[in-house]
């Protein structure tokens, strides 16, 4: 797809959740207490990049499955207050995914997932009006570890490129790598148009232990790699040309969702025609705001 045809809604394909965020207030200690800050916040990498998106003032729908619960129903409601457009289907024996979120002084978070009925997702429940030229898909790579989500995923994919959209792909965390495996991931993303690993994941998947060397032999497959640096910001590479972008800077409470919101902020500059460098800066500010407050969600 050229340039001159990105448009459009961001159509995110994925997981949501129910997160429980425990802020520490100490170390952790095996088999012993800690005091912490707890609280309950939306959750899901698809479903927090299609939150910012919408906070951002642009078009986003979400698709997924939730527990037929009040927990679902909660989750949902929640991403429709916030202006997203939602084609989520309630699995009638799974509860709703939930992920146990654990917060160091650092800001650093460990996370113990449950995916629950988002693991359950079917290719019958994509929603085909959504899959039109002009819109933008994009996969939360956690989508691809459970066998039916990740029917769901390949053919929400297939229908997307049949379909002239653009598309991209958040490998998500090294454990999707881990269980389906590296070569396996590969050969699913050959061909879409933006993979957002964060240096780690790059790392891995390309077999070079420099995070923008990596970016840049994947590049080889995909139409561009951005690859998210923590710290150190972020950089974008189609395998030719290289743009990198330092971090935005600020403070730090709680890195959850850190990278679906900066996957938000550089689409939403992206399909606006916008060049990588302005793009990677829309990133780099998104994560920032997601990363100075708690839970992985604008509001």
């Amino acid at each position: 797809m050229t340039d001159d045809a990105r448009a459009g809604r961001v159509v995110a394909f994925g997981d949501l959740f129910t997160d429980v965020v425990a802020h520490l207030h100490g170390d952790l200690r095996y088999a012993d207490d800690v005091p912490a800050r707890v609280s309950t916040h939306g959750g899901g990498a698809a479903a927090n990049t299609a939150a910012w998106v919408a906070h951002l003032g642009h078009d986003a729908s979400f698709v997924g499955r939730v527990g037929a619960d009040v927990w679902g129903r909660a989750a949902v409601e929640v991403l429709v207050s916030g202006g997203v457009d939602c084609h989520v289907s309630a699995d009638p024996a799974l509860p709703t995914g939930t992920c146990i979120v654990l917060v160091d002084g650092h800001g650093e978070r460990s996370m113990v997932t449950d995916s629950g009925a988002s693991a359950q997702i079917r290719a019958s429940d994509l929603p085909g009006p959504l899959f039109v030229p002009g819109n933008h898909l994009h996969v939360s790579g956690f989508s691809l570890i459970h066998d039916a989500a990740r029917e769901a995923a390949l053919s929400a994919l297939r229908q997307a490129g049949e379909h002239g959209m653009t598309r991209s792909v958040d490998p998500g965390a090294m454990a999707v790598i881990e269980s389906v495996g590296a070569e396996r991931l590969l050969d699913w993303l050959r061909g879409v148009d933006l993979v957002f690993p964060n240096e780690d994941e790059a790392r891995v998947l390309a077999g070079v232990d420099d995070p923008v060397e990596a970016a840049e032999k994947l590049a080889q497959d995909v139409g561009a790699v951005v690859v998210k640096l923590g710290a150190d910001g972020a950089a974008w590479t189609d395998g030719v040309s290289l743009v990198h972008r330092d971090a935005a800077g600020g403070p730090v409470l709680d890195t959850t969702g850190a990278g679906d919101a900066f996957a938000a902020g550089y689409l939403g500059q992206w399909l606006a025609q916008a060049p990588p460098d302005a793009a990677l800066a829309a990133g780099v500010r998104t994560a920032a705001l997601c990363v100075a407050r708690v839970g992985g969600r604008p509001t």
